[in-house]
């Protein structure tokens, strides 16, 4: 059974994981919606600057697209300039997600979007004390950066594992959404841990498509099907 969302909605449906695409190419996400395999979007400053366009019009493009959430992150480190930009943000679209760092200032501004029926992604999210604070605060989503701690010698899997334990044993409705995803094991794991999201980069979704045992396969079956007889008429 899954939990109950803002919008009272079973989540996740049926107990699926969902995949969100962590980018904000257009081309990568049109590719990847026309084959199904996408919940939502995320986006971050970084990838932002990377397409060189006003994070506001490629918002409003990615929701022509992708009928599903789309975590815009704020600037601001303070509470009332976070307050501000989110609302800005979370006017443009009702898909958008607004993404807050995991701060003092940022809880603060949680719990206020949370009062006021705006969604939010807590982002960089590196214990499980810091994921529990969030959900207490009221975050939609919680987004622990697993590959990030892979890059310092420690084992992300591990903290997402702890958080999910967490968030069970108490019911909160925050959902777990592993992030900083590097390889397909990552989504893998994510997936057999019980995280309710995982969001990835284009490139690792694509990899989750492919084996070489599929490419042998499906070229001897072509080889094969060469050397069956036409049918006459």
């Amino acid at each position: 059974m899954g939990r109950l969302d803002p919008r009272g909605e079973l989540w996740p449906p049926f107990g699926a994981m969902k995949l969100f695409l962590d980018s904000a190419d257009l081309s990568e996400i049109r590719e990847a919606a026309s084959m199904g395999l996408i919940d939502g979007v995320t986006t971050n400053p970084t990838l932002v600057a990377k397409v060189g366009r006003p994070l506001r019009e490629i918002v409003r493009e990615i929701a022509e697209v992708v009928d599903g959430p789309i975590s815009a992150e704020v600037i601001s480190t303070d509470y009332e300039g976070m307050i501000r930009e989110g609302r800005e943000l979370a006017a443009i679209h009702p898909n958008v997600v607004v993404k807050i760092p995991l701060t003092a200032d940022g809880l603060r501004a949680v719990k206020r979007f949370a009062q006021d029926g705006i969604r939010t992604n807590v982002t960089l999210c590196f214990s499980p004390s810091q994921a529990l604070l969030a959900a207490k605060a009221g975050a939609t989503y919680i987004s622990p950066f697993i590959g990030r701690i892979d890059d310092v010698s420690a084992e992300g899997m591990n903290l997402l594992r702890q958080i999910v334990r967490i968030f069970k044993n108490y019911q909160f409705n925050t959902q777990v959404l592993a992030a900083s995803i590097r390889h397909p094991l990552h989504v893998v794991e994510a997936a057999e841990i019980g995280a309710d999201v995982a969001t990835l980069p284009y490139k690792v979704l694509t990899q989750l498509l492919r084996h070489p045992l599929t490419e042998v396969g499906l070229a001897a079956f072509l080889a094969d099907a060469q050397r069956i007889p036409t049918s006459q008429k």
